[in-house]
């Protein structure tokens, strides 16, 4: 009894840390893949093809925020059978993406040194 209420708290942190993970990676995610301008949906679906799973409920309100901070501009499109808001990223956006880059590899170089060693 006592090692399966471990396994299952173990299995709960588990999760909470994973989620914590990639809400980390989620601004440098969007902001990579919106080159071209994408609304919403396409891009949730570009993610997941990637590998990286992320719902409305947490991309629309990142799509805002990422806007209202002047990496994102965005445009709404009423062709087609119902009207879409298209994003893609600024100029702005454009070079603190190329800063997060290597603020990124950075960090991920830092990482596997750290983790080489408690091997």
């Amino acid at each position: 009894m006592h090692s399966m209420m471990i396994n299952t708290d173990m299995t709960t942190a588990h999760e909470k840390l994973t989620q914590e993970l990639r809400r980390g990676v989620l601004v440098l995610a969007t902001l990579s893949q919106l080159d071209q301008a994408k609304y919403g949906y396409a891009l949730i679906d570009e993610l997941s093809k990637r590998g990286l799973e992320i719902d409305q409920g947490t991309l629309y309100p990142l799509l805002r925020r990422l806007e209202e901070q002047g990496l994102l501009e965005s445009e709404w499109n009423v062709e087609g059978s119902r009207p879409r808001r298209y994003y893609q990223i600024s100029s702005m956006g454009e070079q603190l993406l190329q800063v997060l880059k290597v603020d990124w590899q950075e960090l991920v170089g830092i990482m596997e040194g750290l983790l080489k060693d408690k091997e």
